[in-house]
């Protein structure tokens, strides 16, 4: 069978390519295009033998594209314009400019492609963005379905709650085509059950502890925000993680004689000292860079240059997605 030919663009880290890999369906990627130059130097160190092309794909001609000859599209477009946090600034916010510059492209190809899968945040589902890329496919003749889905549908103890849209190029709609639809779940065509899976972490040393003096001086980590190993439930991990400690991700309990809740119950009736001094009885730390990787599914040979700060680390992982939960979907959208 001739291996799909896929463009992948924004690539970030890599997700999208370690996603095609899981997948195990016969493709290769001919092109990889980010003009992040650390998310790039992380995508080089992975997939050496992958044309990487660091430029702003705005900058990218039509002619450029039809060179490339793809028939598959894997991309996730910039989220700050959609982010519930942000000004959500939407088709006004400079940053969409690249999409926009691929949907103006897409139906002036010399040859559409046959498959499209595009991830970015709960937010783009209600854009005006959103309303435009709909409008482009359907005008080019592609069906399509689109999906709101976190990790802990695969039984993967972390949410992450993104958007997904999957589309083929097709007359008749797909088999799981839910009108107007968002659905929140995996298309119930395979039999395979989810498997429940544990955070576990790595048994070192030299990993960041949390400093009680400087996270907890007015406690804001709360008690939902911290997990043990055994734990089957993480937050979300976002680019900020590391630096601020409060929404951006879960940390870690290394303790392992010591309640939560006993603790917490505790604080109320304490002064300020006293709370650092019963919090730090928690032995709290950050996940690492690694196990965060574990948790979002990359495999066990992904890995970071030595240049890499820890703090790049975790903001590149923070703007990345879930590689099993985008690998499931390039299958359902394959078959």
């Amino acid at each position: 069978m001739v291996p799909l030919r896929v463009l992948e663009l924004y690539n970030g880290i890599g997700g999208m390519h370690h996603a095609l890999r899981e997948s195990c369906i016969p493709a290769q990627v001919v092109a990889a295009i980010d003009v992040n130059t650390v998310a790039n130097e992380v995508y080089k160190y992975n997939f050496p033998h992958t044309p990487l092309l660091a430029k702003t794909i705005e900058g990218i001609t039509l002619e450029e594209f039809d060179k490339l000859s793809f028939n598959m599209i894997l991309m996730s477009p910039p989220c700050q314009p959609f982010t519930r946090i942000g000004l959500q600034g939407d088709m006004t916010d400079r940053r969409t400019n690249s999409f926009l510059h691929i949907l103006d492209i897409l139906p002036r190809l010399q040859k559409l492609p046959k498959y499209i899968l595009l991830e970015n945040v709960k937010g783009f589902e209600i854009s005006s963005t959103r309303d435009l890329l709909i409008e482009t496919i359907e005008n080019c003749g592609f069906q399509y379905q689109e999906f709101l889905l976190s990790p802990t549908a695969l039984g993967i103890p972390n949410s992450r709650l993104r958007y997904f849209l999957i589309t083929r190029l097709q007359s008749e709609p797909l088999p799981f085509h839910a009108p107007g639809q968002v659905l929140m779940d995996f298309p119930k065509i395979e039999s395979e059950q989810p498997q429940k899976h544990s955070i576990g972490a790595e048994n070192r040393s030299d990993v960041k502890q949390i400093e009680p003096n400087t996270c907890f001086d007015s406690p804001q980590c709360s008690a939902k925000d911290i997990v043990k190993p055994a734990c089957r439930r993480s937050m979300c991990f976002t680019k900020g993680y590391g630096s601020y400690v409060e929404g951006t991700g879960s940390v870690l309990q290394t303790a392992e004689d010591v309640q939560i809740e006993t603790i917490y119950k505790s604080l109320t009736s304490l002064p300020e000292e006293e709370q650092i001094t019963k919090l730090s009885m928690l032995k709290l730390r950050c996940f690492t860079p690694k196990e965060i990787a574990n948790l979002l599914g990359f495999p066990p040979e992904f890995g970071f240059p030595k240049k890499i700060t820890t703090k790049q680390c975790y903001c590149l992982l923070g703007n990345s997605l879930n590689v099993h939960v985008v690998a499931k979907l390039i299958k359902i959208l394959y078959e």
